[in-house]
């Protein structure tokens, strides 16, 4: 599958026609498909500008924006090339350093992912009338977060 691109002007505008043919097919379908979604943004910065593409305010605000309408979002974001991280390092709080690498704030991960979960739960179960939580678990794995067995049974 090609990469969907994101391109400055789209960035400015907050467009998310990129994702059009994304938004337009039914849940299920989009589902079926498992984490297949690549994002490339493309926000030009200066050559002496050290900011890694999440440190950006214009690009963190469109997938702020994305992220809102389509919280189905990180479920189709491919995880081996880094969308899914991506994504959550534009729309949660981390730094970054050349030798550690992404570090998400470990609060805003947590409060994140428990509310996406919950989110997703509840959209699948209303609109596919089953859960997901086997994916619904592993996009959480993906993210290091470590999900407790009983946090299911809480959401009945």
């Amino acid at each position: 599958m090609d990469p969907v691109l994101i391109d400055a002007p789209a960035i400015r505008a907050l467009d998310l026609r990129p994702l059009e043919i994304w938004s337009t097919q039914p849940l299920d379908a989009l589902l079926s498909q498992g984490p297949v979604l690549e994002l490339r943004f493309d926000w030009p910065r200066a050559k002496d500008d050290p900011r890694e593409l999440p440190e950006c305010p214009e690009p963190r605000l469109w997938a702020l924006r994305a992220d809102a309408r389509y919280p189905w979002l990180p479920l189709l974001l491919e995880r081996d090339q880094g969308s899914l991280i991506r994504h959550v390092a534009l729309v949660i709080p981390h730094s970054f350093s050349r030798s550690e690498g992404l570090r998400f704030n470990p609060d805003a991960l947590e409060l994140w992912v428990t509310h996406r979960l919950m989110l997703l739960d509840d959209l699948c179960q209303r609109e596919l009338g089953r859960p997901m939580r086997g994916n619904l678990s592993q996009m959480a794995a993906a993210l290091g977060y470590e999900l407790d067995r009983r946090f299911w049974n809480l959401l009945g």
